[in-house]
């Protein structure tokens, strides 16, 4: 049957038109979603997609053409002049809830509206503001597409991955190709590998990028190693466990799911446990619970012969319920539940505790009857108390070796922290001493007489004079220092920053409305109570204020931060607790900073320390509290009560 000339015309321009496009011998036909028909007359956008949004999953796209050398759409005028695409035989006619098995002609119109008089349904869809139509005219019966689609259609993929109907006409193998393929693999396989990849290289070359997408799609599992199953076969497994060790526990838990030999390597090279021992490393809040749990026995050691050590599903078994154990002290630290003891001091003569250190064997404080009391953690008992100052102990700090103590008489004095038998004293200061910090060979004192003295230790019995820093107009209540600076705060208002080497002045960092009575200085940040009871957070490089916290109603007295939350004691005799993160945030309101209010003191709090698991705090009222959040007696009887919860760790 001869071809109408005009379709024929429209046939060819379409060719030019629309690239690789597949011409079979009685029509074309159109890939799926794969390119774009652009129509140019007056305001008509650029672009003009007819798919059809019920069918889009299982239907092939159409394309409008239009004459791109007029850019006029003669053919879409009117009904009787409709552009003709012809379609292959066994084709889908897209757009349409029907099709026909054989000499399908597929009419499409661009207007505002339907033929008029036209009898068929037809499918509309807006299309950046046009209406398109498109119907079926066809000579047979209707089949619809439910019925036959299977015939028709068939499924693939594109090279980008995006599911497409594709309708490639089926064609056999030809004897001549089989043989001269055969012929070409025998060339090909006597070539050296040099020349064959040059060929292959070439050969590619001369492809179109559908078939690039297919070779893609052959070559990608070609290239993937499975390098944890490949390196053991070798006698390599100690390579493919040191690899995994470095997992977290979320991969650690896919890499056991994806095949027998990965889970064997993750059992065999104990990588849970390799895991939580890496954690006990690098976080205090690991370690302090492998101490108090009692896991951290079955850490860093080595396997014994008699093969007794838990395996490796004891360690699997371990790490939910150490996720478990943080997330608790984590809520119970944002929502004030914890456990409480209570030390009486039981003081003589004046009643108060100055000052305190503690670890996990004891509690050191000075009080204000003149003595150092030592408690046990454990029991809570005074195991030992040392006298010899003649004024209130008003600063303490210890290490492993010695206790040193700075007191209203006037002296510091350094104490055997075993024996208890005193070292070493000191007389410098002309007022008391109200506060000191010392580490690795220096110590740094301050005092009611306005000055700061830094000392050389070179033992407990060598301590000797290097510099005395003046500068503040009142008395300095605080001193904290690194291998950078000294920081130093007073009742003048004014914070003052020292070079810790040379001991020069460098910066004064102001904003307080009144005296300073508390700070802490660590890596760039500074934070500071005052008598304005205020807590200000200040950068020390460029001594900034980057935050001011309010909520006590007193005198802020004692200050701590660690890397999550500042804890404050003032007063008022209340303990506030402080998210640090948001407090550096600028865009956090002020009004979610403080994270909880403990009040359980009856007097002015003095002093306080805390770690991941709890607060130690003295006061005025001769107590020491220790505020446990890991050890929570009511959570506790809840959980003997209802079912424990279940934790997903491999989220997080």
């Amino acid at each position: 049957m001869a071809m109408d000339p005009a379709e024929a015309v429209l046939q060819e321009k379409a060719l030019k038109f629309m690239p690789r496009i597949h011409m079979p011998k009685d029509g074309f036909q159109l890939i799926s979603s794969g390119y774009q028909a652009w129509l140019k007359q007056c305001s008509m956008p650029r672009s003009l997609w007819l798919g059809c949004s019920s069918l889009a999953d299982s239907m092939p796209s159409l394309r409008c053409l239009y004459n791109p050398g007029t850019g006029a759409l003669p053919a879409f005028q009117t009904y009787n002049s409709c552009a003709r695409l012809c379609l292959n035989q066994e084709t889908v006619c897209l757009g349409s809830t029907a099709m026909k098995t054989e000499n399908c002609v597929a009419k499409m119109l661009l207007t505002h509206g339907n033929p008029p008089g036209y009898p068929f349904g037809n499918h509309r869809i807006f299309a950046r503001g046009f209406l398109v139509t498109v119907v079926l005219v066809c000579n047979r019966n209707w089949m619809p597409f439910s019925e036959i689609g299977a015939r028709c259609l068939n499924k693939t993929k594109l090279a980008n991955g995006t599911s497409s109907m594709i309708v490639p006409k089926q064609r056999k193998l030809s004897a001549s190709y089989e043989k001269e393929k055969e012929l070409c693999v025998k060339y090909f396989e006597q070539w050296s590998e040099s020349d064959q990849v040059e060929f292959v290289e070439h050969l590619i070359s001369q492809m179109c990028h559908y078939q690039h997408g297919h070779i893609n799609s052959y070559l990608k599992p070609m290239l993937q190693r499975d390098f944890i199953t490949a390196l053991p076969a070798r006698g390599l497994d100690h390579i493919a466990e040191n690899i995994l060790s470095y997992l977290d526990a979320k991969s650690l838990c896919a890499a056991e799911l994806v095949c027998k030999e990965w889970y064997r390597v993750t059992s065999d090279g104990m990588l849970w446990k390799k895991l939580i021992e890496r954690m006990v490393r690098t976080d205090a809040l690991w370690r302090g619970l492998s101490e108090r749990r009692g896991w951290g026995q079955y850490l860093f050691k080595n396997k014994p012969p008699d093969g007794t050590a838990p395996p490796n599903s004891f360690y699997r078994a371990l790490y939910p319920k150490i996720i478990q154990d943080i997330e608790t002290i984590e809520s119970n630290w944002r929502c004030g539940r914890h456990s409480l003891q209570r030390i009486h001091c039981r003081s003589e003569t004046s009643k108060g505790v100055y000052c305190l250190q503690y670890d996990d064997q004891k509690i050191v404080s000075g009080l204000r009857d003149n003595t150092i009391k030592i408690w046990d953690k454990n029991t809570l008992e005074c195991k030992r108390i040392l006298t010899g100052h003649t004024g209130s102990v008003l600063c303490l700090q210890y290490d492993e070796r010695v206790i040193i103590t700075g007191s209203s008489d006037s002296t510091v004095r350094v104490w055997d922290v075993n024996a208890g038998e005193m070292l070493n004293t000191l007389i410098h200061h002309c007022e008391a001493v109200l506060h000191l910090r010392f580490n690795n060979g220096m110590m740094v004192t301050c005092s009611k007489d306005r000055s700061i003295a830094v000392w050389d230790m070179a033992s407990p019995t060598d301590i000797t004079l290097r510099r005395v820093l003046v500068g503040h107009r009142a008395a300095v209540n605080v001193v904290d220092f690194d291998d950078k600076y000294i920081v130093s705060a007073s009742g003048d208002r004014t914070i003052k920053v020292w070079n810790t080497s040379t001991c020069e002045f460098v910066r004064t960092l102001n904003g307080h409305k009144r005296g300073i009575a508390c700070l802490q200085y660590r890596d760039r940040l500074v934070v500071s109570g005052s008598s304005d009871n205020t807590i200000r957070l200040w950068d020390i490089e460029c001594g900034a204020c980057l935050r001011v916290l309010e909520g006590h109603e007193e005198l802020v007295r004692c200050i701590r931060f660690d890397n999550k939350r500042i804890v404050s004691g003032a007063y008022d005799g209340k303990i506030k607790v402080w998210d640090l993160v948001a407090a550096l945030d600028p865009r956090a309101p002020a009004g979610t900073l403080c994270l909880r209010t403990l009040v359980e003191h009856s007097g002015r709090v003095f002093r306080l320390q805390f770690d991941e698991f709890q607060i130690v705090s003295s006061s005025h009222d001769d107590t020491i509290l220790i505020w446990d959040f890991l050890n929570d007696p009511a959570a506790q009887a809840e959980s003997t009560r209802s079912p424990s919860r279940t934790y997903t760790y491999i989220s997080r």
